[in-house]
């Protein structure tokens, strides 16, 4: 018997589940703990609370996403060793002849395109450093660069099944494919990306200015420096490649998408390492899988032990119920006020957990609504919301922090209340957008 509380009443693990979920979110809304050490500690209490059983705990963790995740951060890592990334961001800015304004545009232009394929935290990592290496011999303020690469970052990333994390979540939970991603949001992404383009255009344009011995500097460098292994280079994109394409054939071919990203990950792995002696290979080996962001795979666990216990005690079905009563099951409804709510609450607080919450509560309604081909406007809509809304706030998603936290090392701080500033214009226009473009692609016939 693993349940430390045997006689507990059934309505109590009901309310102890809420409140220690409740808990949880608040520790990490605070930061005052790892977020994966909160999140095992919560979900070891339910099952010591009897809220869920070891295999019940085991039998919600969605092993599909958590392979996911790792294989495509082992990718991305060993990537990275190429020097591809800082390769690209300076060839772009060589393109517009180091035309400051042209510069932040392919800059922003780059770091969507590379959210989409990478994760965003990664994206700005190597985006960023490339960004103040330019700006300082332009000798111009890189705030508008550091502002469009932050809101670049988080709505690239909502055109991919595998370009932020909500995404993978609702993917996986959906068995929805990589290219029902790319046909559904690829268009508002590109649609969403020029509004910000002809928006920063008409507020910077004339703000950024330089002379033409500083762009003679930027246009001197030589990109082909930044590819540090040119054999990597081309093992990383093959592999890279054949990975995507197993994501938009993964539908056909019967295989998930977490297998595949750990299949190219092991392939490429191989190939990085596969001229070392022993004792190199397996230092680097060792060094790559150090790489992976564990707190990030062992939060995903925890989490979703957490939402499972809520959900064998019924609580995420009452909830669904409680919203099909406020929309009065009208699907149009519900689809705008998932969009609304995802977007406020993944501006304030890690729309992981809030994702990962919603998915089992919107399962419980999709009997009552006509099932789930009738309720894909609302599962669009919490993917749009949540990623959207992270550039609500400067703490609203994980690539938000790191650019700030890189800029205040440079000495070019991101205060929290000027960021509002242009961060609420940014997503509110994008919210908009993605209620009309919902609106015209499933309601307007009706």
């Amino acid at each position: 018997m693993t349940e430390l509380f045997l006689n507990f009443p059934e309505i109590n693990l009901r309310w102890l589940s809420i409140v220690l979920v409740a808990v949880c979110y608040t520790i990490l809304f605070s930061e005052k703990m790892n977020r994966a050490v909160i999140s095992l500690l919560i979900a070891t209490f339910m099952i010591l609370c009897g809220i869920l059983t070891q295999t019940e705990a085991f039998q919600g963790i969605d092993f599909n996403t958590i392979s996911l995740l790792i294989g495509m951060m082992i990718i991305v890592n060993i990537t990275e060793r190429s020097g591809l990334f800082q390769f690209v961001a300076l060839w772009s800015a060589k393109k517009v002849r180091a035309n400051p304004f042209g510069i932040m545009i392919m800059l922003g232009i780059v770091t969507a395109i590379f959210s989409a394929f990478l994760d965003n935290v990664t994206t700005v990592l190597l985006i960023v450093p490339v960004t103040f290496q330019i700006t300082r011999k332009l000798e111009i303020n890189p705030y508008p660069y550091l502002l469009l690469e932050i809101f670049a970052s988080n709505i690239g990333g909502t055109a991919t099944l595998i370009g932020d994390p909500p995404n993978i979540l609702i993917g996986s939970a959906l068995g929805l494919s990589f290219m029902d991603f790319i046909r559904t949001l690829m268009p508002l992404v590109a649609f969403v990306m020029i509004v910000l383009a002809v928006l920063f255009s008409f507020i910077w344009r004339r703000c950024l200015k330089t002379t033409d011995r500083n762009r003679a500097i930027v246009m001197m460098i030589d990109e082909r420096e930044s590819i540090l292994d040119s054999k990597l280079l081309w093992q990383s994109l093959s592999v890279l490649l054949l990975v995507i394409c197993g994501f938009i054939s993964a539908e056909h071919i019967g295989i998930a998408n977490g297998v595949i990203a750990l299949c190219g990950a092991a392939v490429l792995l191989m190939l990085y390492t596969l001229q070392m002696s022993h004792q190199e290979r397996e230092s680097q080996t060792e060094s790559i899988l150090n790489l992976v962001d564990w707190t990030t795979i062992f939060f995903f666990c925890g989490l979703f032990m957490m939402v499972h216990g809520l959900e064998v005690q019924g609580i995420l079905e009452d909830a669904g119920a409680y919203l099909l009563d406020l929309t009065k099951g009208n699907i149009q409804h519900t689809t705008f006020l998932v969009l609304g709510v995802s977007a406020a609450f993944s501006s304030v607080i890690d729309n992981i957990p809030f994702v990962a919450t919603m998915i089992p509560m919107l399962k419980s309604m999709e009997a009552s609504l006509g099932g789930r081909e009738v309720m894909m406007p609302i599962w669009w809509a919490l993917s749009l919301g949540a990623c959207f809304g992270g550039n609500g706030t400067l703490i609203g998603a994980s690539a938000n922090v790191i650019v700030a936290g890189l800029a205040q090392r440079e000495g070019r701080p991101i205060g929290f209340m000027r960021f509002l500033i242009w961060s609420v214009p940014v997503m509110l226009i994008s919210i908009l957008s993605a209620a009309v473009y919902l609106y015209l692609l499933y309601f307007m016939k009706a």
